[in-house]
């Protein structure tokens, strides 16, 4: 089954299918400060980094070890001449990224004024969580780790959100690891999106399971449902990792979409190399033709459970994220 996936522009056209009103959250206090560890290692004049990184910020030095050890790589059974040539050569390196970088976030409080907004949300959802109190900005190597959330802090990798006509991500080493279809959320806007994304994942982390393509559907649905949530403000699109355009067209062919998992009978399918087409990131679902965006399946599922929250508005988030995937489906009784 083919279908022509061809871009409609729907002047009328509202992304959010709910009316739900986004909560005061205004009186929930938040503690949060910004450290700006980049600046620490590319204006320092030490000769030698690798020393020098280990004598600063005595507040974090839980992230001082993995970002020499987990984010730059370096090995502890390298000899220390070594190791510090290793870090100077990449500050050496990445300096036109950092660069970048102090123009782009020189002044980092807007993007710290989102975060605390979504960390508002999970609190009031979420009161007994215990969000963190620091935001931790970094350069690190742009085919690597991106935003984290660490122990006790947010932590930004600002490589990664550079825009996304940056010529870094268009360099074969990056494209390796972040293809196109990601590395256009590469934007200073998605980094409260992406802090929020990580305290979900640690909230309700993803797990192996042998369910068939529906309910994993579904458990993708009820991840973007909880995060629309603690994001009310941001569009749907960058919930979905979509564009405007592509976000439109999945609307606009909600049907055909559906159709596509009933009339090829693969609701019930377990195949771990088929589901992934379906509920993982990708550029395209080529059934549906070349303008379809992947994860289309995730879309589908968030569409279901959008309908069970309809039927069902006096269920919690907490209830919802717990409740048997295969209840949504059956009760949702979904059909566009």
């Amino acid at each position: 089954m083919r279908i022509s996936f061809a871009v409609i522009v729907l002047c009328a056209f509202l992304f959010s299918c709910s009316s739900n009103k986004i909560p005061d959250v205004s009186n929930i206090k938040i503690d949060l400060t910004t450290e700006r560890f980049e600046k620490d290692i590319f204006d320092t004049t030490a000769p030698n980094l690798l020393s020098y990184l280990k004598h600063i910020n005595t507040n974090s030095p839980a992230f001082i070890d993995n970002y020499l050890g987990k984010i730059l790589t370096v090995d502890p059974a390298w000899p220390a001449d070594t190791a510090a040539a290793y870090v100077n050569g990449f500050i050496k390196a990445y300096r036109p990224v950092y660069d970048s970088a102090e123009k782009i976030f020189s002044d980092f409080s807007p993007y710290e004024k989102e975060i605390k907004r979504g960390l508002q949300f999970v609190k009031y959802y979420f009161p007994d969580y215990r969000v963190p109190k620091k935001v931790i900005t970094y350069i690190g190597p742009a085919d690597g780790y991106g935003d984290i959330l660490a122990e006790d802090a947010l932590v930004i990798g600002l490589q990664h959100h550079l825009g996304k006509d940056n010529s870094l991500y268009k360099t074969t080493m990056v494209q390796e690891t972040y293809p196109e279809y990601i590395s256009r959320r590469f934007e200073p806007g998605y980094i409260a999106l992406n802090c929020i994304k990580n305290i979900v994942n640690d909230l309700y982390p993803e797990k192996e399971s042998d369910k068939p393509l529906v309910n994993e559907m579904v458990e993708k649905g009820k991840r973007l449902y909880l995060l629309s949530k603690l994001q009310p403000e941001t569009e749907e699109y960058k919930l979905m990792g979509y564009t405007p355009e592509q976000m439109k067209d999945s609307y606009a062919h909600e049907a055909v979409i559906w159709d596509l998992f009933i009339k090829n009978s693969l609701l019930q399918v377990t195949d771990k190399n088929i589901l992934k087409n379906y509920i993982d990131e990708g550029p395209k679902t080529q059934e549906l033709g070349e303008g379809a965006p992947g994860n289309i399946g995730s879309f589908a599922g968030w569409q279901i459970v959008k309908k069970y929250m309809q039927k069902k508005p006096a269920i919690t988030l907490q209830e919802l994220m717990t409740l048997d995937s295969e209840i949504i489906f059956q009760e949702a009784k979904y059909k566009p």
